[in-house]
């Protein structure tokens, strides 16, 4: 069975994003998805220090809250979910922090793992803070799940959040156009494999020119 991370970077664990993810859940629950919430956001977790350790060492050099027990989840996972609010028109830092290490930290491929960022908010900064989360799957060659509108939900509560109605909807969109994704992706790679990824070339320019 396929399985899905679903990461929630808000420090309230059922507030605006829970209610999103939740919403999703639902789906792939009906979808014979598999599902796990991760709940980080409210957790200390320190930003990657750019040490290189874990290239030697194949985990982050740092054993804090999460994150190389998460990498584990993340390398068998079919797709992954984050979710977080807006912080002047940002992800919360506490989740970028652990996004950082998580993605720079694991050697594993990320190729064709299904990603989708999630975003709350009470009023503005939705867009924003969702082009830094689609940052990560982009740089990974991870396709990207969208949905019927961007992938927010608005509200100050959670009750705020349960009133969002085309919110909602966008949510049960988004994990149905995921899981759908995901198993044309898996349908394929059993006829043909995955499609050929190039990594020789790193240009950097270190002539000055």
């Amino acid at each position: 069975m396929s399985k899905v991370l679903l990461i929630n970077g808000s420090p309230h664990e059922k507030g605006c994003i829970g209610v999103a993810l939740d919403e999703m859940v639902k789906i792939f629950n009906e979808e014979k998805v598999e599902t796990e919430i991760i709940h980080v956001g409210n957790k200390s977790i320190r930003g990657c220090i750019a040490c290189g350790t874990c290239e030697k060492n194949g985990k982050c050099v740092f054993n804090d809250d999460l994150v190389n027990e998460v990498a584990v989840k993340f390398e068998a996972a079919s797709g992954i979910v984050v979710g977080s609010p807006v912080y002047y028109g940002s992800p919360n830092g506490t989740l970028i922090s652990f996004l950082d290490r998580l993605f720079y930290s694991t050697s594993f491929t990320k190729h064709m793992k299904v990603g989708a960022a999630v975003v709350s908010c009470r009023r503005g900064g939705n867009t924003a803070s969702f082009d830094v989360l689609n940052k990560y799957f982009t740089i990974s060659s991870m396709p990207v799940a969208s949905s019927t509108y961007w992938n927010q939900i608005h509200g100050f509560t959670a009750d705020d959040a349960k009133k969002d109605l085309e919110g909602l909807q966008t949510m049960r969109n988004l994990a149905r156009n995921m899981s759908f994704l995901i198993r044309a992706i898996e349908n394929e790679k059993a006829k043909s494999g995955y499609p050929k990824l190039e990594s020789s070339a790193f240009t950097s320019f270190p002539d000055g020119k």
